[in-house]
């Protein structure tokens, strides 16, 4: 009996201490600290890696702390990627709902190949802007594709601005060089390049697609790419989508300054906005290949002919 009170006793006081800890390691590092720190937690950025950065940041006093009070809380899943305005004055409790709402920025990512609507749509759903303006402002082509942390408060200029800014930093003087030097100026590689970011889904390909586009527009034949009569026909009501799965031969009639099947040369703008790889393919393309025709087969992978029959016969090969 009187060992089994020693163990009670025993344990009473590991717990007793075990709860002071806690207590303890819930508090504010610095209570009367006026500091304000801004905290950054990345987009799938997992709860360890952001408490080890908490405690670098000298905003919580213990890390098994801070994870109890998360799981206490509950609040695992409801911890927002973005940046947030914190302070050593704030405990444990603060710091982690705090996570969880009221970030200053947030992180936004806009895929490569989309047309200047689609980014509208993900706009409208993080912050408070509209898509109808969006589109009104913005230019096609210019919006780079890329994560961004975006102030929450940010206006649709803004935000435009964000991203054309992306684009003049990634479109670099030796991107500009090979253009010139390629006698193609800087509207007609985002075309271009937005057609090639619509034709390939492999990094690989893009050149030699970039190849045959070039070379098709220098002798004046006309591109015949599906994607500039998806443009033209924008969004699809019956797929929900704003480019149309199934071009049929009726498409291919349409009446648009888009449709490169019946107009030689380049389309007035571009019909996408293209990443970098994309821009580069295109800047330092060639018209000198032996390519004129490429199709892509049902994995997305590209495949070239140099005749018409060669075409034909790839049709064969890969489509049927």
């Amino acid at each position: 009996m009187k060992k089994l009170m020693i163990l009670v006793i025993l344990f009473l006081c590991v717990g007793l201490v075990g709860l002071l800890l806690f207590r303890e390691g819930t508090l504010p590092v610095n209570k009367s600290s006026e500091e304000s720190i801004v905290y950054v937690v990345d987009p799938g950025e997992n709860l360890d890696s952001i408490i080890n950065n908490l405690s670098k940041a000298d905003l919580i006093r213990n890390r098994v702390a801070f994870y109890l009070v998360v799981k206490q809380l509950g609040i695992e899943r409801k911890i927002q990627a973005g940046d947030f305005r914190l302070s050593p004055s704030m405990n444990a409790y603060e710091i982690a709902d705090g996570l969880t709402h009221g970030s200053i920025d947030l992180w936004v990512t806009v895929p490569e190949g989309l047309r200047k609507e689609e980014i509208a749509e993900i706009m409208s759903k993080s912050f408070d802007v509209s898509e109808t303006e969006f589109n009104m402002l913005a230019k096609e082509g210019y919006l780079f594709p890329d994560t961004y942390l975006i102030p929450r408060s940010a206006t649709t200029q803004e935000i435009i601005d964000i991203m054309q800014a992306n684009y003049e930093s990634k479109y670099t003087s030796d991107i500009a060089q090979a253009a010139k030097n390629n006698d193609l100026s800087e509207q007609e590689v985002l075309i271009l390049a937005s057609i090639v970011e619509k034709e390939t889904l492999f990094d690989s390909d893009r050149s030699g697609v970039a190849n045959v586009l070039l070379r098709r527009f220098r002798e004046n034949y006309p591109l015949e790419v599906d994607v500039t009569i998806q443009y033209a026909l924008g969004y699809q009501k019956d797929e929900n989508r704003w480019w149309k799965s199934n071009i049929t031969y009726d498409d291919l009639e349409v009446d648009s300054p888009y449709n490169n099947y019946k107009n030689i040369g380049l389309p007035p703008t571009p019909i996408s906005n293209p990443g970098i790889a994309s821009i580069r393919a295109v800047a330092e393309a060639t018209e000198n290949t032996p390519y004129k025709y490429y199709l892509a087969d049902k994995e997305g992978h590209v495949h070239f002919g140099k005749t018409f029959e060669d075409h034909q016969q790839n049709i064969v090969k890969y489509l049927r």
